[in-house]
């Protein structure tokens, strides 16, 4: 009876605030379950109910990007001199120290070099990484960071307005930048990214891309490392390569487009229609469709082994 009663207030269990959550009665509420009972339950439920990292666990990334998890997270500061984090609601500034390291370097170095005030910057992970219950497939193992193409205000942003700031959009549709809004202080912050080498990735939406190579006159290995994707017209997405200790860490394989930059074929694709078509709403149909049952939620079980030690970690 108590196993079930513990299990049920799990299922229930929403995504903690920062300032009220307290992880010790979670972590030991999911213990003390069965390894059947853990299993079973959804995998974004329980990573985004722990409101803080594992503290008895050393910094480790498992799985891969979009099916993972991860311990000993380390926040990145709230506030910093060249940065502030905001939507802290969601708790998802956390990741793996040399993500953190690599923000903080961004930032001060995009300010002083590169006429950037100053990051906002979006999500990492939750605490412990895992699935998220809204917003991302990715994120999940504390080596990806959104950036938004916002610089950061000349004061500190209160908690309301980190909640409420608007994005600022910097394309006018899926081919073409806002040359009103865009600048080169956006080209050169992003391609200050790019020449970090524990970055393996950077998305962008494509006009961004369009845009860079362009500006960069198609020369640079950077610019490979710069890829098109859907939803990215108001921040980058940086993704880390794998932390070379981390042997259950998986890496996303190299990005090497045909030319060398991916200015070429590949970013021609991408400003096509055809990406496009799996994501855009068809017509409507004449013949009424049959209603899709969606998946089954991810559980715990499909998770590395290893994410449910972290789970369940004090």
């Amino acid at each position: 009876m108590i196993k079930r009663a513990l299990l049920a207030a799990v299922l229930m269990l929403a995504p903690i605030s920062v300032v009220s959550a307290q992880q010790t009665s979670d972590t030991r509420a999911l213990a003390a379950l069965s390894e059947k009972e853990l299993m079973k339950l959804p995998a974004k439920t329980v990573f985004s109910a722990q409101a803080k990292p594992t503290q008895s666990l050393k910094p480790r990334a498992i799985g891969f990007y979009s099916r993972g998890c991860m311990s000993g997270g380390k926040a990145l500061p709230v506030d910093g001199e060249a940065w502030q984090v905001i939507r802290l609601s969601r708790n998802r500034y956390w990741g793996q120290p040399q993500l953190v390291a690599l923000v903080e370097k961004l930032a001060r170095e995009a300010k002083e070099q590169d006429g950037w005030n100053g990051l906002l910057v979006g999500d990492l992970s939750q605490p412990r990484g895992g699935p998220m219950p809204s917003g991302h497939a990715s994120h999940q193992v504390g080596l990806d960071a959104d950036i938004w193409l916002t610089q950061m205000p000349k004061r500190r942003l209160d908690g309301k307005e980190r909640e409420n700031v608007k994005p600022t959009i910097v394309v006018k549709d899926r081919k073409s930048i806002d040359p009103d809004v865009w600048t080169t202080a956006h080209a050169r912050l992003i391609k200050r990214a790019a020449s970090y080498p524990e970055v393996a990735r950077i998305f962008v939406h494509p006009p961004i891309k369009a845009e860079l190579c362009k500006w960069a006159k198609g020369q640079g290995n950077w610019l490979a490392k710069i890829r098109p994707y859907y939803g990215h017209n108001y921040h980058f997405h940086i993704r880390l390569r794998c932390p070379a200790d981390d042997p259950n860490c998986k890496n996303q394989p190299e990005a090497r487009p045909k030319d060398g930059t991916g200015c070429g074929e590949e970013l021609a694709y991408w400003l096509g229609n055809a990406p496009w078509k799996r994501i855009e709403k068809p017509p409507p149909s004449k013949k009424p469709a049959k209603p899709v049952k969606p998946p089954p939620p991810l559980t715990v079980a499909g998770l590395p082994a290893e994410c449910r030690a972290v789970v369940t970690a004090e």
